[in-house]
C-alpha cells in the first residue's frame, strides 16, 4: 500500500495596496516565488487585471477593500482566512501623497493623508492581529518611508503620517514579538510610481519599482525590524536624524530657498 503523500500548501500573503506601483510589482514577484497572494485595494478592476497577469495561474486572488473602512477591512481579512486559509504574512502598503507648500496649507489634506497612510495601517493591524495572535505566529510588514525620519520641506502631511507609522510599529513590536508575531517596517526612499510622479524636484537615488521589490524580497528573508532602501539614501537620512535642530533646519531652509 502506498503511503499518502503530504501536500504542502504554499504560504499565503495578504497584500493591501496592490493595484499600482510597488504593491503591484510586489504581488507579481510574490506569486512568481510560489506564494499565494490575496490582494486588496479599492479598485476591483485593477486587482482583476493584476490577477490575470500572475506568472502562476490562480496564485493571486482578489479581495477589494478600503483601508479607511475599519469594519470593511476586518471583513476582508475574515473572507481571506475563510476562503484561502491562515494569513501567514500581511503587508500593508496602501498610501497617498500630495506635496504641500506653505501657500497651500490645507487641514483637509492632512486628514486625507492620515486616514490612508496611518489609520489605514491601524485598520489593517486590527483586522489581522486577532488571527495571528490566536495562532501565536505570523508576520506583519507596514510600509512607512525614509521621509518619516525627519520633517522635510513640502512633505508635512506625508512625512507626519509616515513618522506616525514608524513610531506606532516601534511601540507595538515588543508585545507582538513576545506573542510570536513579527512586526517590521519597510522604509523606501524615492521610487518611481504614480505618487512620486507628482514631484517637481530632483529626487536623489530614484529607484524603479522592480528595484524596490528586489530590496523588499531580500529583506523578507531577514529578521531585522527595518527594511530600508536604497542604502546610500537610507544612510544619509539616518545621519540627518542625529543632527542638532540648528544644523538640520539650516539645511532644510536651503532646500526651500533652492526649490
Amino acid at each position: 500500500m502506498n503511503q499518502a503523500q503530504t501536500v504542502t500548501t504554499p504560504p499565503l500573503v495578504w497584500l493591501v495596496g496592490a493595484s499600482t506601483g510597488i504593491g503591484k510589482a510586489l504581488a507579481l514577484r510574490l506569486a512568481a516565488t510560489g506564494r499565494r497572494v490575496a490582494v486588496t485595494s479599492r479598485s476591483r478592476e485593477r486587482l482583476q487585471a493584476l490577477a490575470e497577469q500572475s506568472p502562476v495561474a490562480g496564485a493571486i486572488e482578489v479581495f477589494p477593500g478600503d483601508v479607511t473602512d475599519t469594519r470593511g477591512l476586518a471583513d476582508v481579512a475574515a473572507q481571506i482566512e475563510s476562503r484561502m486559509g491562515p494569513i501567514g504574512t500581511a503587508v500593508f502598503n496602501a498610501g497617498d501623497y500630495e506635496p504641500m507648500g506653505l501657500e497651500d496649507f490645507d487641514p483637509d489634506l492632512f486628514r486625507r493623508i492620515i486616514e490612508v497612510n496611518y489609520l489605514g495601517v491601524v485598520n489593517g493591524l486590527a483586522a489581522v492581529m486577532p488571527f495571528m495572535l490566536s495562532r501565536g505566529e505570523g508576520r506583519i510588514l507596514v510600509t512607512a518611508s525614509l521621509a518619516g525620519y525627519r520633517g522635510l520641506p513640502r512633505a508635512a502631511p506625508y512625512g507626519a503620517s509616515k513618522a506616525a507609522v514608524i513610531n506606532m510599529a516601534e511601540s507595538l513590536q515588543p508585545e507582538l514579538a513576545m506573542r510570536g508575531v513579527q512586526l517590521r517596517v519597510i522604509n523606501p526612499g524615492f521610487v518611481k510610481t504614480p505618487m512620486t510622479d507628482k514631484n517637481r524636484f530632483h529626487m536623489p537615488f530614484l529607484m524603479e519599482s522592480d528595484a524596490a521589490v528586489d530590496a523588499i524580497m531580500k529583506g523578507l528573508e531577514g529578521k531585522g525590524f527595518e527594511i530600508s532602501f536604497p542604502r546610500p539614501f537610507a544612510l544619509i537620512m539616518k545621519s540627518l536624524r542625529i543632527l542638532p535642530h540648528r544644523l538640520f533646519l539650516a539645511l532644510t531652509r536651503r532646500m526651500v530657498d533652492g526649490r
